[in-house]
């Protein structure tokens, strides 16, 4: 009777122990899967409109997503970047701080076998991220450097104010600009100076650029958030009607300011989509797919006075 007792015993124990086990696997596959979306900046609401179509996104397809802001500083995009992988994060959509510096963390998330998904800006590498979906600021540039050189009449002094000299935006814009204007020798670019992408501190370089160069006709800004900058030192100057503000975004400050004929235009980008085409291709690679392209291309449109009507802000109608 005692040995059938213990039987029994260890029957019911290795039944419990059985369906503690099942349940534990249930828990572990039904589990909701975790997305990071690690951001430049907030500090501008263009990459806050990117982040936040990407993590609600990544939600509207079923997991959790949680925003990282790396306020423009690659050590704290790396520890970003360390919690993401400790933390059990299984895909990372990324908007990377700087070309180069931005690499190793990249790599570091494809070793512990986490994809990464570029969005806006890249890595100057093909073989880290599993793709990268990018606006093709070369060609927006292009169309805005002709729409220059007409509102400029091919001739006058003018500044360019660069973005973050890290980012291969800054300069993809810039030579998509140039490979225009350089060609009209009466266009004389008598100031090209960084801003670092940022409102306050192109206001402050344009202030600084008015003291030595009052007699400008017009300014190129690598984005629209410089674009603003530029025009309030402008307005603060007695120089707002004088000389010809361009910007590059498609932020709503400066869509409302074509509309009331204060900036000329702007190459309108698509964060938007960038962001839902990142977080889709994250939820295809989880369901197993593996062949990405590397870089996909994202249209951008120049919006002027003429054609504002047909856009909003960060898209279009």
């Amino acid at each position: 009777m005692r040995l059938f007792s213990l039987h029994r015993i260890f029957f019911l124990f290795i039944l419990c122990l059985f369906f503690a086990c099942s349940d534990s696997r249930v828990d572990t596959a039904s589990a909701t899967k975790k997305i990071a979306v690690i951001i430049s900046t907030l500090n501008n609401p263009w990459f806050v409109v990117l982040a936040e179509t990407a993590a609600d996104q990544a939600r509207a397809l079923g997991y959790e997503a949680t925003i990282f802001d790396a306020q423009n500083n690659t050590a704290l995009e790396t520890d970003h970047f360390e919690n993401a992988i400790t933390s059990g994060y299984h895909a990372i959509l990324f908007n990377p701080t700087d070309a180069d510096g931005s690499i190793a963390n990249v790599r570091m998330a494809k070793k512990a076998g986490i994809p990464v998904f570029c969005m806006d800006r890249e890595v100057n590498a093909t073989d880290a991220a599993t793709s990268q979906i990018l606006s093709d600021s070369y060609a927006g540039t292009v169309a805005i450097g002709k729409y220059f050189v007409e509102k400029m009449n091919k001739e006058g002094k003018y500044v360019e104010i660069l973005g973050l000299v890290g980012d291969n935006n800054t300069w993809s814009r810039s030579k998509g600009f140039h490979s225009v204007v350089d060609h009209y020798p009466k266009l004389e670019m008598v100031a090209q100076q960084s801003a670092d992408f940022d409102r306050n501190k192109a206001l402050e370089v344009m202030e600084s650029i008015l003291q030595v160069h009052p007699d400008i006709k017009g300014v190129f800004c690598g984005n629209d958030g410089m674009a603003m900058g530029v025009y309030q030192a402008l307005v603060a100057a007695g120089k707002a009607g004088e000389v010809m503000v361009f910007g590059f975004d498609g932020a709503a400050d400066v869509i409302n300011s074509i509309q009331e004929k204060k900036i000329l235009a702007t190459g309108m980008q698509f964060p938007k989509l960038m962001a839902k085409t990142a977080a889709n291709y994250a939820d295809e690679y989880l369901n197993g797919k593996r062949d990405f392209a590397q870089k996909v291309p994202v249209t951008v449109e120049m919006v002027n006075q003429e054609n504002v009507h047909e856009y909003v802000a960060y898209g279009s109608e």
